[in-house]
């Protein structure tokens, strides 16, 4: 069991992804368990503050002090990791060889999330306060918004790259953070032309799972895999 931040991110790595939020979801987690538990043989804890012993913190210590770990809500509609290494696996899957344009053409994107792609697409980095001035989303309930943003975060055409906060006319910060959102493009600095197969990426994650967790069933793996 990790007992540190250094310990997560080097097994993170080794896994290649992860279930965030404390629970494998009958896959896989570094961290199997939630802020109600408190198991011995490890000083990690949640919501503790502390960025040496709190998952809660590592989520976004890995997004401003590493490049080579990502962070959004990629399984189950909800978050997780995955390393540079394992990325393109999932991404291809999740695309179907779609770029985002094309994804709009066959109707498998919604009008809102046209709209706030589009927003960041155009403006590189973006906290969620300037992507609701950007995409003119003052008129949508905070609930087509948000699931917007996760369906775009589960089709990998967005992902979190930080947070940040809001700032007074006088240029200075103030209030809770932001979530800063890019593309995956902007993320890894990268064009996303040479795809492994699409076949190829499913049978290398499936194997990879059985590997991190022998005892996950066929069908949510699958789930896993497609979102």
């Amino acid at each position: 069991m990790v007992q540190c931040y250094d310990d997560f991110c080097r097994e993170l790595l080794n896994a290649g992804f992860s279930l965030g939020g404390g629970s494998d979801k009958g896959i896989y987690a570094v961290v199997p368990f939630d802020w109600t538990e408190q198991p011995a043989g490890t000083p990690v804890r949640w919501h503790t503050g502390d960025p040496e012993t709190d998952p809660w913190e590592w989520r976004m210590c890995v997004l401003e002090e590493r490049s080579d770990i990502a962070y959004a809500k990629v399984f189950f509609r909800s978050s997780g990791y995955i390393t540079e290494e394992w990325y393109s696996y999932f991404l291809v899957v999740r695309r179907q060889g779609m770029s985002f344009e094309e994804a709009w053409e066959e109707g498998r994107v919604s009008e809102l999330s046209w709209r706030i792609y589009n927003a960041v697409q155009e403006n590189g980095r973006v906290p969620m306060h300037e992507i609701k001035r950007l995409a003119g989303l003052r008129d949508e309930t905070s609930a087509h918004i948000e699931k917007a943003m996760t369906d775009l975060q589960m089709g990998m055409f967005l992902t979190i790259c930080g947070r940040q906060q809001k700032r007074n006319a006088y240029g200075e910060l103030y209030g809770w953070s932001s979530t800063v959102f890019c593309t995956p493009e902007e993320f890894w600095h990268r064009e996303f032309d040479d795809l492994p197969d699409c076949d190829q990426a499913i049978q290398k994650i499936c194997a990879r799972v059985s590997q991190l967790n022998p005892s996950a069933q066929e069908r949510r793996i699958r789930k896993f895999i497609y979102g």
